[in-house]
């Protein structure tokens, strides 16, 4: 069962970067940018270097998106008030944008909620729990390899 439930997550993973690269297309990103603005959604304001480091890019790749991702006006780049060195910038998200990606993302979040349904509130945090504790390992060895 250990093997097909790993067959089972690589397959789920190219088949959700197929997704993603379809979405990214969609609002004229480039599936990078995307990830990238996924991240500062969730976890944003970031200053560039922690968002460069979230995503296991050097700084100078990161100055690109960030470009990017202002130009399509997706993010802003803005003085962060909290900072001890005044020059310091935070990125956040331009909120009025999402509601377009969850558009994009409707198809798959209805059929998620489809194949919840067919399970019980038991079954469902055991779903949970492996997910999050899976996510959790796929970070680690990410940053194992990016740290060398």
């Amino acid at each position: 069962m250990t093997a097909s439930i790993s067959e089972s997550l690589r397959e789920l993973g190219v088949q959700l970067s197929l997704l993603n690269h379809q979405v990214s297309a969609h609002v004229e990103l480039r599936d990078i940018d995307l990830y990238c603005l996924d991240l500062i959604n969730r976890e944003g304001p970031l200053s560039p270097s922690a968002l460069a480091r979230r995503a296991g890019l050097h700084p100078a790749t990161m100055t690109g998106i960030l470009d990017r991702l202002q130009r399509g006006g997706w993010a802003v780049r803005q003085r962060d008030p909290d900072a001890v060195d005044r020059r310091a910038v935070a990125v956040s998200p331009l909120r009025e944008r999402v509601p377009e990606l969850f558009k994009l993302y409707s198809g798959m979040s209805t059929l998620l909620d489809e194949i919840c349904a067919d399970y019980g509130d038991a079954e469902l945090a055991v779903l949970a729990d492996f997910l999050r504790r899976t996510t959790e390992a796929s970070q680690e060895a990410t940053d194992r390899l990016a740290n060398g």
